[in-house]
C-alpha cells in the first residue's frame, strides 16, 4: 500500500524551515491549505482538511502538528470515513488551556473520542503548548501510541530539527503498522 501522505500545519501554517515545509518539498508530500492561517476557526479547518481528503488518492496518512492535531480530532469526530488509514500526530497544542491563542477560534473542547484509524503522538517534555501529561492522555484517548522525544520544544522550527529525520522514522514506523 502507498498511501497518500497528507501534511496537516497548524497555526499560522509551517514556515520554510518546518520540517512539514521540508518534507513538502523534498518528498513532495501534499499539504492542506487553509484559507486563514493566523485566525482560525475550527469548523473551517475541518472543512479545509476534509475537502483535502476528499481530492487525495486514497489511502491517507494525515501528518498533523500543532493545532492541525486538534483539527484532525475535530475532523474524525464529524468525518467517519475509511479514506483516512493513519496519523501521525505531533505536538499537539493543547487547546483547552487559558492561555491557548485567542485567535483560534471553536477549537476547545480539545478532542477526546478514539480515533478510528492508527494513530501515534509525538510530544516533548517541554514543549510549552502542552504539558507531557496531556499529550500522554490525548493519546490514550485517541487510542494512539505514544513517543516522548525528549526536550525538543514545540517540534517546530524554532527547535531546529532541520527535515526532522528522527520524525521521518516514526511516520515509517506508523506505515507499517498500516
Amino acid at each position: 500500500m502507498n498511501p497518500t501522505i497528507l501534511l496537516v500545519p497548524g497555526l499560522s501554517n509551517s514556515g520554510p524551515q518546518h520540517w512539514q515545509s521540508l518534507w513538502a518539498a523534498f518528498y513532495q508530500y501534499p499539504r492542506v491549505e487553509q484559507q486563514e492561517w493566523d485566525h482560525p476557526r475550527c469548523a473551517d479547518w475541518v472543512q479545509g482538511l476534509h475537502e483535502a481528503i476528499l481530492r487525495a488518492e486514497a489511502p491517507v496518512v494525515l501528518v498533523a502538528h500543532s493545532l492541525g492535531c486538534s483539527t484532525v480530532g475535530h475532523w474524525a469526530q464529524q468525518h467517519p470515513t475509511q479514506a483516512v488509514v493513519g496519523a501521525l500526530l505531533v505536538a499537539p497544542a493543547d487547546t483547552d488551556r487559558a492561555d491557548f491563542p485567542v485567535e483560534a477560534m471553536g477549537f476547545a473542547p480539545m478532542p477526546q473520542q478514539r480515533l478510528p484509524f492508527a494513530s501515534q503522538v509525538v510530544a516533548s517534555t517541554n514543549d510549552e503548548y502542552v504539558s507531557l501529561a496531556r499529550a500522554q492522555a490525548f493519546a490514550a484517548a485517541w487510542g494512539s501510541a505514544f513517543v516522548n522525544v525528549g526536550a525538543l520544544g514545540h517540534l517546530n522550527a524554532a527547535s531546529n530539527l532541520g527535515s526532522w529525520p528522527a520524525g521521518y522514522v516514526l511516520l515509517q514506523q506508523l506505515l507499517k503498522r498500516i
